[in-house]
């Protein structure tokens, strides 16, 4: 990883993400660029004024990167709404990953559009690392929730391009279905058969899963497959937590119709529900 975008408004949640983005500059070497997006639909002397205010808060706060932290840090100051000028900048610039803070709901606003957060992260075209938690040290495990689908492929291979996991506990998890159970055959099968069925049924979705993982360098990752009781969001976020993960992933192309798993609601579910750092991952080409 050589590049590393931090959006900040000078907020405690921005400070907690560049607080991340800082670990994992030290981690990967990569260079830091803060930016700072001021809203132009204002009168124009209140545009100059804050933007002349930004430039200068940045400039102290790209000088301590630079001379405490011993990090390469640029900064930029764009005008426009929060997440279109984050956006513009990701474009631009391209970098390798876009930290933002945890999201802030904003009541009604958020129920039609989104938060600035959920936006950035469903139109990005990079990483986008959503940092929900204090980062106090560098990540220790990561999980991987993947739907087996050709995006959610594409992005372990992101992850595993980007360098954060190299020191890194990795579980690669999956949730599978069984659907005789939900159907009027699940009353007929009895006890043995319910056992039976739900063996098979695990065993399927490991080899499914060892196919999915076929020709990457997973190293010893472990591979966690359960079955789906709940939403798949409610499973990501659980098993997450039962297994101490503190960095979740997910791709932002999953599946359609009914076997969609991994991005659209389900993972803005993920994102509005976590309380732990979320990685969202983009398919490679996405527009």
């Amino acid at each position: 990883m050589k590049t590393i975008l931090v959006a900040t408004d000078f907020s405690e949640r921005s400070d907690r993400a560049l607080r991340r983005a800082t670990l994992l500059a030290r981690q990967t070497g990569a260079a830091l660029t803060l930016v700072h997006a001021v809203d132009d639909d204002q009168p124009a002397r209140l545009v100059a004024a804050a933007r002349d205010a930004a430039i200068l808060q940045l400039r102290d706060q790209g000088a301590t990167l630079r001379d405490v932290d011993g990090l390469a840090c640029e900064t930029r100051v764009t005008l426009g709404a929060p997440f279109e000028a984050t956006l513009r900048t990701a474009d631009e610039m391209r970098p390798d990953l876009l930290v933002i803070g945890p999201h802030r709901r904003q009541a009604l606003w958020d129920v039609f559009v989104g938060t600035t957060a959920e936006r950035i992260i469903r139109a990005s075209r990079v990483p986008v690392l959503m940092v929900n938690a204090p980062p106090l040290v560098a990540y220790r495990h990561a999980l991987f929730a993947t739907d087996l689908s050709e995006g959610s492929r594409q992005a372990l291979e992101t992850l595993l391009g980007l360098g954060l996991i190299e020191a890194v506990r990795l579980s690669i998890y999956h949730a599978y279905h069984a659907p005789a159970l939900r159907l009027a055959m699940g009353h007929t099968l009895g006890k043995e058969g319910r056992e039976d069925y739900l063996k098979e049924a695990e065993k399927d979705a490991a080899r499914r899963l060892a196919d999915f993982l076929g020709g990457l360098d997973v190293g010893r990752a472990s591979r966690v497959v359960r079955l789906e009781t709940s939403t798949a969001a409610a499973e990501i976020v659980a098993a997450a937590k039962e297994l101490a993960a503190d960095l979740v992933v997910v791709s932002t192309s999953g599946r359609t119709g009914l076997a969609k798993a991994v991005l659209g609601s389900v993972a803005e579910e993920v994102l509005r529900t976590a309380d732990r750092d979320i990685l969202a991952v983009p398919p490679r080409g996405a527009e």
